[in-house]
């Protein structure tokens, strides 16, 4: 299992520069976990920026995925891993979520780029 982060989804979306290199990971949504964050986060984006039609259209592919809400353990996992490593909450949550589950972080983030969970794709 792997989580894609907010970034990989809307360069996906969007057909942006990173597209292809997202790709591989997106294709299967059977092998990701989607932090219930990162679904707000990229609905929120893609109807502020490309309109409702396609962000409802994006939720609908991501939610294909195994969605992992924010409960009050994970919540106080995050806040730890946010004190830890001094990140904001949303990073605190995907990472909180990836220790738990034992997986990758695909990001192009570079406020995640140090993390041992993260998979880096520097941006072009």
């Amino acid at each position: 299992m792997i989580i894609v982060d907010s970034c990989g989804w809307l360069e996906w979306f969007t057909d942006g520069k990173l597209a292809d290199q997202y790709k591989e990971y997106i294709a299967s949504p059977d092998n990701i976990l989607m932090p219930a964050i990162i679904l707000y986060e990229v609905y929120k984006i893609l109807k502020r920026e490309v309109g409702e039609d396609k962000a409802l259209l994006a939720a609908g592919y991501m939610k294909k995925s195994t969605i992992i809400p924010l409960d009050g353990d994970l919540a106080l996992v995050a806040a730890d891993v946010a004190l830890q490593e001094k990140l904001a909450m949303a990073d605190a949550i995907i990472v909180a979520i990836s220790r738990v589950h034992n997986c990758k972080i695909i990001s192009s983030d570079a406020d995640l780029k140090g993390q041992s969970t993260v998979n880096y794709i520097p941006k072009q």
